[in-house]
């Protein structure tokens, strides 16, 4: 396994993944689906950052407030499962390690995905990073 993510994070880097460049859209298939994530918001979520930033504030958007990229952890499965930006103050974001989260159905007509910013990767206790919200998601294609 370790030597499939070394391979697609080696892969991801010859189709132009580098620091400060754009994003761009990829298909590694189910290579980077188990603990790529993580690898992909360890190795480029400063670049993400940069270019989410970017967007907003050339939409009129933008914000004064400190933002980084942290992977979304599922509550259910402990699987890290996307990505997100966290907006808020400075100390406050820095504590941010992982967005934990929770699905749930209303009465068969609604469905609901709350995103709690916490200052760990262990979904098993949740305690919430107060004061810290989700800006953006980011969907990597597979």
């Amino acid at each position: 396994m370790k030597k499939q993510l070394i391979a697609a994070v080696t892969i991801a880097s010859l189709l132009g993944f580098a620091g400060g460049t754009a994003v761009q859209a990829f298909n590694l298939g189910s290579i980077l689906k188990v603990g790529g994530i993580s690898i992909l918001v360890s190795k480029y979520g400063d670049s993400i950052n940069d270019f989410l930033n970017k967007l907003l504030m050339k939409n009129g958007v933008g914000t004064d407030y400190a933002t980084k990229v942290v992977p979304i952890v599922s509550v259910g499965t402990g699987k890290y499962i996307g990505a997100v930006q966290v907006i808020g103050p400075s100390a406050q974001v820095e504590k941010v390690k992982a967005v934990a989260q929770l699905e749930g159905e209303f009465n068969g007509i609604a469905r609901a995905n709350a995103l709690i910013p916490m200052a760990t990767t262990n979904v098993s206790n949740l305690n919430r990073v107060q004061g810290v919200g989700v800006s953006a998601t980011i969907d990597f294609k597979f």
